[in-house]
């Protein structure tokens, strides 16, 4: 079996080594190796359709007639032609000159760069989606680095596992990417778990999908990952629409799009700045509502925004140029205003506009007001490639049941999370998994959350069945103990393993000790899988029980919204969850100290940012 994170990790490696030998930067290198990616995905989903068109090819005087572009159209595909295909691509003879190639106009091409430039060009042809879409600046490679970067990408792997997993090569890069051009600040990049975490309490099943600000396209990736999981065709049942006013990100969007086999309609330029246009006419038409959308803005224009419409709660403050000096509570209202009568939304917001003052805290008083606002999560540190300051989700359901009408449930999850590096955190997908099942015990769906603690016990049973080394596994161990009880077993066991391990080591010839302790490794690394998905269970067990919702300190709570307009219409969760009962005995002082003192980072950088605005308005105002 391949595995593929090593797989993302070879071929990042290979080519972040390229790159620095090139002396070009992480932004000039971004789209031309993503278009390369794109261009061997295509290849991919080509030659499996075409298998597919070939079993059953009519046969004409002993001859079977060759595949045409109908019939990659018929099966929602791309067809490339031959000068297109990346085969035809990595077997060119070094000397491109000499084989006196000539492109669609008919000239002759003297490099690599021109012969890709022209695959590319030959693409676009075949798809309206994507026409002025993919990158055609290759000519700024050497044959030699661009060759090379075809050949890293010609990966055999990657045919093994299937066209599928191409999309999640493409994220990883564009998560890499997001990571190393600081300059831009990620912006056209939301973290993986967020958008995962806003797909599953919004659990999209059909209908019109809206990103007025969609970056990269994460949104839509995501919500096609989640619509086919569930047995249905994403292309079929969703219909995909984006605003993005960075050209460069939109292009970005769509190639992601479609490496992962979707179709949307996604406007670019100064006719998709969401402030000032509605550049699909969707107001009041969309089943879904899912951003990530640019926090704290400011000098937007208060009366080109308010002829635009979307504004069903009124104008946030404007000042005395006529603008607004942060635009947080406009995306707020967009979001709301773009939802139809059954319309649900979620989206990214800084943490400061669940409490801001002003005219702000009226809008939020007339959004609780319509019994909308559904679940409100806040998010910890380090979420962001760039940024380490917290944000919050908001989630609003207008076709919220009779009985959640008056309550908001209300999630602290800043202290909930997966150390990545020193610097970014995630949520695991178990983790991502519990936060879904309060959102499920909240509305009632307790078969959903029977149905994860099932998926937990399934996974007991597996590491039982399926380890390689059954004495790695605990007497005792399995689904006739709780899961508490299987992880104390575990636990122990890996001290075990891990003294045996070192013993092996130890005691191992000198040219077998790195082959000892790499079969080691894995062993350990097993284990401890398995302890990290029991810790999970434990928590959400421990919790919830047999699956009965109840308010936990320090993590949920259901309010009312008299308790939320006893709060002056607060939506921080924190103000309303307190804070956990601290276990002396299981704590860590040190991880403590360390959580605390990031939250004291992200609180004087939200102050600093407070008081540069403060400042900014004083200078206008000509104090």
């Amino acid at each position: 079996m391949i595995n593929i994170r090593k797989l993302e990790a070879d071929l990042w490696e290979s080519a972040d080594l390229l790159r620095a030998g090139s002396k070009l930067t992480s932004n000039q290198y971004c789209m031309p190796v993503l278009g390369l990616i794109f261009l061997r995905y295509a290849f991919s989903r080509f030659k499996m359709v075409e298998a597919e068109i070939l079993k059953n090819r009519p046969v004409r005087g002993g001859r079977v007639m060759p595949v045409e572009a109908s019939d990659f159209t018929s099966k929602s595909a791309l067809f490339l032609p031959r000068e297109a295909q990346y085969e035809y691509l990595v077997n060119l003879p070094a000397d491109i000159a000499s084989v006196e190639l000539k492109n669609q106009s008919g000239h002759v091409m003297n490099s690599l760069g021109e012969v890709v430039n022209n695959a590319m060009e030959l693409v676009e042809t075949q798809s309206e989606q994507l026409k002025g879409v993919l990158p055609k600046d290759y000519t700024m490679f050497s044959d030699e680095l661009l060759s090379e970067l075809l050949r890293i990408f010609n990966n055999s792997a990657l045919d093994e596992v299937g066209g599928d997993v191409i999309g999640r090569i493409y994220e990883y890069f564009l998560n890499k990417f997001a990571k190393n051009i600081a300059q831009d600040d990620g912006v056209f990049f939301t973290p993986k778990s967020l958008v995962k975490m806003i797909v599953n309490v919004l659990e999209p099943k059909g209908g019109v999908l809206l990103d007025p600000a969609c970056g990269s396209g994460g949104m839509f990736v995501q919500t096609g990952d989640f619509v086919n999981a569930a047995g249905m065709e994403a292309n079929s049942a969703m219909t995909f629409y984006g605003q993005e006013k960075v050209e460069y990100n939109a292009k970005l969007c769509l190639m992601n799009m479609a490496v992962h086999g979707l179709n949307g309609i996604i406007k670019s330029g100064d006719e998709a700045n969401t402030f000032y246009h509605d550049a699909h006419n969707l107001d009041g038409c969309c089943d879904y509502v899912m951003a990530n959308p640019p926090f704290n803005v400011d000098k937007v224009n208060s009366e080109s925004a308010q002829s635009a419409g979307r504004l069903p709660f009124g104008l946030p403050s404007v000042n005395a140029k006529k603008e607004f000096g942060n635009a947080n509570y406009l995306w707020i209202s967009y979001f709301y205003s773009y939802l139809n009568e059954k319309g649900r939304a979620g989206f990214v917001m800084a943490s400061s506009a669940t409490d801001s003052s002003g005219k702000d805290r009226d809008i939020r008083q007339k959004l609780v007001e319509t019994g909308h606002v559904d679940v409100m999560v806040s998010v910890g540190n380090n979420f962001f490639y760039t940024k380490s300051l917290p944000c919050s989700l908001w989630f609003f359901d207008k076709g919220k049941g009779e009985e959640l009408q008056d309550k908001v449930l209300f999630l602290d999850a800043r202290n909930y999370y997966t150390v990545v590096d020193r610097t970014l955190n995630e949520w695991s997908d178990w983790q991502l998994k519990n936060l879904n099942a309060i959102v499920w015990l909240y509305r009632g769906e307790r078969e959903k959350y029977v149905d994860l603690i099932n998926e937990y016990i399934d996974q007991v049973a597996e590491f039982v069945n399926t380890s390689e080394h059954i004495e790695d596994v605990p007497d005792g161990y399995g689904i006739q103990r709780s899961f508490s009880e299987n992880l104390d077993l575990l636990q122990a066991k890996l001290e075990l393993i891990r003294k045996k391990a070192k013993q092996a080591v130890d005691t191992a010839a000198k040219r077998e000790k790195k082959t000892v302790d790499a079969e080691w490794n894995e062993r350990i690394a097993a284990v401890e899988a398995m302890i990290v998905i029991l810790k999970e269970a434990c928590w959400l067990y421990e919790k919830f029980g047999e699956g009965e919702y109840r308010d936990i300190p320090g993590l949920c709570k259901v309010a009312s919204r008299a308790e939320i307009a006893e709060k002056n219409y607060s939506l921080t969760p924190g103000a309303y969850v307190g804070v956990a009962a601290m276990e002396t005995e299981k704590m860590d002082f040190m991880q403590r100290m360390q959580q605390i003192h990031r939250e004291l980072l992200a609180l004087q950088g939200e102050s600093n940012t407070l008081m540069q605005t403060i400042s900014d308005h004083m200078k206008e105002m000509g104090i």
